[in-house]
């Protein structure tokens, strides 16, 4: 594509995207071209100003997303745009129907099932047909789950060792909820008030499937298991915030790469909270934390009280704490021939600010500078980047690893 950009971060002036934005001044390449795009040039400019030294002479683009003109013209100059603009629902899909029709490749940082959903249907076949890679979910949500996966069957392949039946992966991480992944959540939680047929696709565990009637049927894991003790150490998990959605991605990949996985990969979600009487409480608490959140949501009266003591969008923390967060995720395997294996994922950095913006950025550099699978449409960061990114992540820090169990 003859484009003036090679990649434009579009939300530059939210809190993740100039998150995204310093990553890339200080990572990308000599030569790279990159823009920022967002509703407000002054904005954009005092964004510009407080970045590093590479970024002063980056042009600046502005675009609101109900403003069908600007959009094709913004979508239209770049050859990657990776957006932060959300939730996604209320914002996504002018943005997502204008990269398709451009054969833009797209990334953004979507948690929401209903958006993901409501993209695929609108924009797959166009995307196929513009050769665009529509790729959602390059942040922490859900990057490590669909790559931890994606590597795990790589080694298992290697080895001949079948597909994977019984995969469990176990999170623990250090830092806050973005207050843009609390904004997704209420947005969904309002949908299906407005919508209640909504529900069903919420609650469908294949729901993002390409296909669902070619999906398999092999029961799944739940995606809010109890309080219980998991792995060789018997640590304590509660269900993760995140599981409903990262599940659901990681069976779209399956799906996409013609069940290469296994067609009866079997695939769940918790979260680890330590071990012994200390974890024990910890499970416990986290799973009632999260049935309140969700039913706080779900009333007028209870949700005025979280929006105002929830982090808001744009919102998040110092530096100092960015720094001092990190992530881990530890996925067991079992094959088809019994073999099993243990994935680590990890990295440092708050999981939903910092080593997001690292992996929203080398997700947009790796749609823009590398030889990638010959796939298009609406993707997952696991089929349309695959090992490419994984490369990608780990030079800048984050690990993957796969040990052999046997």
């Amino acid at each position: 594509m003859d484009r003036a950009h090679d990649l434009v971060v579009y939300g530059a002036t939210g809190y993740v995207g100039e998150l995204t934005a310093a990553y890339l001044a200080e990572h990308a390449p000599s030569g790279v071209r990159i823009g920022l795009a967002g509703r407000s040039r002054a904005k954009l400019e005092a964004v510009r100003g407080r970045l590093p030294a590479a970024a002063r002479d980056w042009p600046l683009l502005v675009a609101d997303s109900s403003d069908a003109e600007a959009l094709a013209a913004l979508v239209g100059s770049t050859r990657v745009l990776v957006t932060t603009v959300g939730p996604y629902a209320r914002y996504g899909l002018p943005v997502v129907e204008a990269c398709a029709r451009a054969g833009t490749h797209y990334a953004d940082l979507t948690g929401e099932v209903l958006f993901h959903r409501d993209a695929i249907d609108a924009v797959d076949k166009v995307a196929r047909d513009t050769g665009a890679k529509i790729v959602h979910s390059c942040g922490y949500d859900s990057i490590p789950s669909d790559l931890g996966v994606f590597v795990l069957h790589e080694r298992a392949a290697a080895d001949g060792a079948g597909g994977l039946v019984d995969v469990d992966l176990v999170a623990s991480a250090k830092g806050g909820f973005s207050g843009g992944t609390i904004d997704s959540l209420r947005a969904q939680v309002e949908a299906v008030a407005a919508d209640p047929s909504r529900r069903l696709v919420v609650g469908d565990l294949h729901s993002l499937s390409p296909e669902r009637a070619a999906e398999p049927v092999p029961r799944q894991p739940s995606d809010a298991p109890l309080p219980g003790r998991r792995g060789e150490r018997g640590t304590w998990t509660a269900p993760f915030v995140m599981a409903s959605y990262n599940t659901r991605v990681v069976r779209r990949s399956n799906a996409l790469l013609d069940f290469a996985y296994g067609r009866s990969l079997r695939y769940g979600e918790s979260m680890g909270l330590g071990t012994g009487p200390a974890g024990a409480v910890a499970a416990a608490a986290v799973t009632a934390g999260l049935a309140g959140l969700l039913a706080g949501f779900s009333t007028a009266p209870t949700r005025a009280v979280l929006d105002r003591v929830l982090p808001k969008p744009g919102e998040g923390p110092s530096e100092q704490a960015r720094a001092a967060g990190w992530f881990r995720m530890d996925i067991e395997a079992t094959t088809e021939s019994g073999r099993r294996y243990r994935a680590k994922v990890a990295g440092t950095g708050d999981p939903g600010y910092a080593a997001t913006a690292v992996m929203l950025g080398e997700s947009g550099l790796c749609l823009a500078l590398d030889d990638l699978p010959d796939r298009a449409g609406s993707l997952t960061p696991a089929a349309a980047m695959g090992s490419a990114l994984v490369e990608r992540l780990v030079t800048a820090g984050h690990t993957y690893t796969v040990t052999d169990l046997r």
